[in-house]
This record gives structure tokens, sequence and C-alpha cells, in this order.
């Protein structure tokens, strides 16, 4: 059942890529365009974590074009990655779900060098659930119109994370 959600989910956004006029895919690519490219649905990279809140903190973010943007650091998490503890920042953008910007050791080989990005929504009880198999490239992996986020050195984590979206072909 987990993974025909997942897979579910990942259908719909192709069919958003390709065919939605907000996609960042360039119109001119989108006929040709049968999908992006992930990893099969691991349960190994789910996650439910405590979150462990941190002094709100403004960082400031460089982004992909050269500005920066501040987002405010209000919360760690800590889980187990090929048998290590990887601690990550949670950053808060305004939006109820909280922002995690991370790079890992598929980061530019695998992945999207400049990094992935995950959306985390916490619970009542200060747990969340962290699922690595909807980490997904910014839109400026697929176009120079966007401006991203970079993850912070604090989310590069020393670990690879087999889940979600891979290099865009």
């Amino acid at each position: 059942m987990y993974t025909t959600h997942v897979l579910a989910f990942r259908d719909e956004k192709d069919q958003f890529f390709k065919l939605a006029p907000q996609s960042p895919i360039p119109e001119d690519d989108r006929d040709a365009f049968s999908g992006l490219s992930y990893y099969e649905p691991s349960e190994d990279l789910v996650f439910t974590v405590a979150l462990d809140p941190v002094e709100p903190t403004d960082v400031r973010i460089s982004t992909t074009t050269g500005d920066e943007r501040t987002y405010k650091r209000v919360a760690t998490a800590t889980f187990p990655v090929e048998g290590e503890d990887t601690t990550v920042a949670l950053y808060s953008s305004g939006h109820e779900s909280l922002f995690l910007p991370f790079r890992d050791t598929t980061s530019g080989s695998e992945t999207y060098g400049a990094g992935r990005y995950i959306d985390v929504t916490p619970n009542e009880d200060g747990t969340a659930l962290i699922d690595f198999n909807y980490a997904y490239a910014p839109f400026c992996a697929y176009s120079d119109r966007y401006s991203c986020a970079l993850p912070p050195q604090e989310n590069w984590m020393s670990v690879a994370i087999r889940a979600g979206e891979r290099n865009p072909d």
C-alpha cells in the first residue's frame, strides 16, 4: 500500500511537469518529457523523528542565482542512515510545513548537484515524518528561470540518501 501511494504521487507530479503551465520544464521540451527519474520507494528511508526545538534563529541561505534568502531555523532532527546518526536543521519559511534542504553523497552524481528538498509537517506531539521518498529537486534543476535555496552546510549529510528524485534526464 505504501509503495502504491508513493507511485501515485509520482505519476501526478509527472503529469504536472508535462502538462501544467506552471511546470519548470521548458515548453519546447514538454512533448519529449516522459517523467522524472526516481529511486525505487524505500521504507528504510522513512523516519518518524522527534523535532528538537532550537532558539529560532534567522539564517541567510544562498541561492543558485547568487542571491540570499532568510529562513528561520526552528528545529533539528536526528535519525539513523547507513548505521550513522544524521542530524539536520529544519527551517520555517512562513508556511505550515518546515523546509528541509539537504545535500548527501549522491548530490552531483546521482541527484541534482545543488541539493534536494523535503517539506516536513510537524505533528502536535513534537514529532514529524521525514520521508525521503518525497525528496525532490528544486525547479532550478530543470530551468534557469528559477532561483533556488542552496542547502546550508549544516544539512550536508555524509551518507547516501537513495530515495526520491534522481538526476533529471
